[in-house]
This record gives structure tokens, sequence and C-alpha cells, in this order.
């Protein structure tokens, strides 16, 4: 079951007073625009978001925001072909995979649970049992609007 942005706001002040820290303007805006967002986001697409509510925000901000809400396991942080940190909410419980375009850079998730049993049961066959994986697909898409990386990425998909 998916939080709302209120519960996930609640769960970072929360995180950020048990470590005592601050639960300043700025990264409540950070964190009001990653967790409204429905996309991979990176620290370039969040701090323009987040500058559109607070002007005075930046990079470093941006950055440090983002490091302590994966560090409370409240983010992922993810490393697709493009080079660049992108970040999604944690969902307690919740597993996905993902498809990205090496093209256009829209990315694509998916569940699949026949995907899920055979990768269990050839880490059980290998002798391992699973405590985490994650499956990243990359090729191009088949659309005919796909463009090029310089003016996309703002296409997530779920399935």
């Amino acid at each position: 079951m998916s939080l709302s942005t209120h519960q996930h706001l609640q769960r970072f002040r929360s995180y950020l007073l048990r470590n005592g820290l601050k639960y300043t303007r700025q990264r409540q805006a950070i964190a009001e625009v990653f967790y409204r967002g429905n996309k991979h986001l990176s620290l370039q697409e969040l701090l323009d978001l987040a500058r559109e509510r607070e002007a005075s925000i930046g990079y470093a901000t941006v950055y440090r925001t983002m490091k302590l809400l994966a560090e409370g396991g409240l983010a992922v942080e993810h490393q697709f072909a493009d080079g660049q940190a992108r970040y999604e909410p944690a969902e307690e419980g919740e597993h996905h995979d993902h498809i990205i375009c090496l093209r256009c850079g829209r990315i694509v998730e998916f569940e699949d649970p026949v995907i899920e049993s055979r990768q269990n049961a050839i880490a059980s066959r290998e002798g391992f049992r699973v405590s985490s994986h994650k499956l990243e697909i990359y090729g191009e898409c088949l659309d005919t609007e796909c463009r090029d990386l310089e003016g996309s990425g703002d296409d997530d998909v779920v399935l």
C-alpha cells in the first residue's frame, strides 16, 4: 500500500528528530516535491522543482536531503545507465524492477511473479537465499515518438 505525501513527510520528520536533525523549510520543500513526483527524479530535477517552492535551495541541500532520505530507508537511490543518481520513494514490502530506454531515458516499472519465482529458484539451486535483488533491463523504445535523451526522461511508466 502506498503512503500519502503527508505520511511520507511525517516519517521523514520523525527520522530527522530521532537523529537530532532539524526539519527545515528547505528539507520540507525538497521532500514534498520528491514525494509528490511520480517518477525517478535526478538531483537536478529535484532542485528545479524545489526552487519553485523555495528559491534559496541549493544543490548541496538537495544532495544532503536525498542522502538523509536514502540512509533512513525513506528513498531508494538508483544508478541507471544515464550516470545520474535517481531517486524514488521507498515503500515497505514493495518491490519492482525497471526497463530503461537508452534513447529517451523513459523508465518503466514492472512486477512479474514468474521472474521473481525463477530468481528464487535459481538462487536456491545455487545454494543461496535471496535477501534482495534488482533487475534493470536496458533497450530502446519501439514507440515512434521515442526522443533522444536531451529533451526527455519525464515519462516514467508503472506497469
